[in-house]
């Protein structure tokens, strides 16, 4: 089963955003449009308990308006009805098959279809707003925390998390290094917006939104065999699946007989920290 923590970080460092923008034109827009069940399969395990100690981060609590930004299928938002009711939760997505998976599970919750840059709601409306595993696919990383701070009403919540893909610590880590001992030139997720020490602090900063106090969290999964771990991989989930897709079956084989030998037949145990930054708008 998986286990959940969050502890708090330091004072977040600098880092330049030109990696972030170069990432933005070859990663932000891989499709999401795969089924809720393959998402969940893929990132779910590790996305549902990540909300639980997303939700206490931001202090969501009964008698607020909250909203998730790029909800995915659902994740976090059932998270939030549980604790303030179907009435009170909005969420986004641009993937149809996503914001329909929502509305079919947690009926009365208001689900829109909808860039995440350009949310579609007024200003002030919300007593928090949250970003869980999104910023880093945003096209535009800072217009979207920008939306989320115009849409949250003044002393609310602002509050987004992204894994941290950079310092290696990602529920993806060892995926990704399988791919570059075989592919040095293959792109990984390691310099997309705000998954990198101190950057998401910086994306803040860039909306306007000011200092965030910065923490991580930490989501541990079990697998129960090798098989568990890399079947979700060929489901065409994100940037990861995608590249697995793209590979012929030889090639294919060569990269999962080489995450093979880095984690053995299993059981496998995966440690996934996440950088979250929150304010009050």
């Amino acid at each position: 089963m998986p286990t959940h923590d969050f502890e708090r970080a330091g004072t977040p460092g600098r880092t330049p955003a030109s990696q972030a923008a170069a990432a933005a034109g070859r990663l932000a827009g891989v499709s999401f449009d795969v089924s809720a069940d393959a998402y969940g399969r893929f990132m779910g395990q590790y996305s549902e308990p990540l909300a639980v100690q997303f939700a206490d981060l931001a202090g969501v609590r009964s008698g607020q308006r909250v909203l998730d930004v790029g909800c995915g299928p659902g994740a976090l938002t059932a998270e939030l009805v549980r604790r303030t009711g179907a009435g009170a939760v909005s969420a986004v997505d641009p993937s149809a098959s996503f914001a329909a998976a929502v509305r079919e599970r947690l009926p009365g919750v208001d689900v829109r279809r909808s860039s995440v840059e350009q949310l579609p709601f007024p200003e002030g409306v919300f007593s928090a707003a949250l970003a869980q595993l999104v910023v880093h696919f945003m096209a535009d990383p800072v217009l979207g925390l920008r939306e989320m701070g115009r849409v949250t009403r003044p002393g609310g919540v602002v509050s987004a998390c992204v894994w941290d893909h950079a310092g290696g610590r990602g529920p993806l880590t060892a995926f990704w290094r399988a791919v570059q001992d075989l592919d040095a030139a293959a792109d990984d997720e390691s310099d997309l917006a705000g998954v990198r020490e101190g950057h998401l602090a910086q994306l803040f900063a860039q909306a306007g939104l000011g200092e965030p106090e910065v923490a991580t969290l930490t989501a541990r999964v079990r697998y129960a065999s090798f098989e568990h771990w890399w079947e979700p991989f060929t489901l065409g989930v994100g940037p990861a699946g995608s590249y697995v897709a793209s590979l012929t079956a030889d090639r294919r084989a060569a990269l999962r007989e080489r995450c093979w030998q880095l984690l053995g037949a299993g059981p496998i145990d995966i440690s996934a920290i996440a950088w979250a930054a929150t304010i009050r708008a």
